[in-house]
């Protein structure tokens, strides 16, 4: 893959990410500078999809991400550069008067934020799911099996929790697809933090493959710093 070919990709994932529509060679050209012509971005749309990192729903429609596409985009994306993306979030941890208080707000602003569902987790005993209606008003899941699939993610939630704690580290990881023990058709992205009593947590956002990472890192980013960084009274 040239540089011109994975500037293609990562326009069409960025293009893919706003509309849940299958992305055309002319929406590139007309909303995307790469300075080639249709034609151009046609021939390595078509060279993508071999490659298998995009592939094409209808004879008739535009190309989606694969798997495949979304783990070099993460690879290559830089972190973004400001944190004003996080300011609701840091005036959620103002509005907290205890540690329980913190983990409500922060788990509701991530949702409203982001649009994905949030995930929480305390020594790997205690855990919750916030925001999953947003996974059901998702375009990605709009058919029976999907649906089902979502319902058995809630009621697996904990266990599959558990069994993922210990292997989660101090920085963001991402599940993608197959390796995601949520579902292959979807993203998980998860980091743990540790309060200042000792005890260990993992806060985390799950959604489609389809979201927007480069944004939700940073938010999980910033919800640990918040998290590690808050001080409360000796009765917390």
């Amino acid at each position: 893959m040239n540089e011109r070919q994975a500037c293609t990709l990562f326009a069409i994932i960025d293009e893919y990410v706003q509309t849940a529509q299958p992305v055309a060679s002319k929406i590139i050209v007309s909303k995307y500078d790469l300075g080639v012509s249709p034609a151009t971005v046609r021939n390595d749309m078509a060279a993508l999809e071999q490659a298998g990192y995009l592939r094409q729903p209808h004879t008739s429609s535009g190309r989606v991400p694969t798997e495949r596409g979304y783990r070099l985009y993460l690879q290559q994306m830089r972190r973004p550069a400001g944190r004003n993306v996080c300011v609701q979030l840091r005036k959620a941890a103002d509005r907290s008067v205890d540690q329980q208080g913190l983990m409500r707000e922060l788990a509701k602003t991530l949702v409203q934020l982001s649009g994905e569902t949030a995930l929480m987790s305390l020594d790997s005993e205690w855990n919750k799911v916030t925001g999953v209606s947003n996974l059901f008003e998702k375009p990605d899941f709009d058919d029976v099996d999907m649906l089902r699939s979502l319902s058995r993610l809630v009621d697996k939630f904990e266990e599959v929790m558990k069994g993922i704690f210990d292997e989660i580290d101090q920085d963001v990881r991402v599940y993608l697809g197959t390796e995601n023990p949520f579902g292959q058709q979807m993203a998980t992205i998860l980091v743990k933090y540790t309060l200042p009593n000792g005890a260990t947590g993992v806060f985390g956002l799950t959604g489609p493959l389809r979201m927007n990472y480069k944004k939700n890192i940073q938010l999980l980013k910033e919800a640990k710093y918040l998290i590690e960084g808050k001080r409360y009274g000796k009765a917390e």
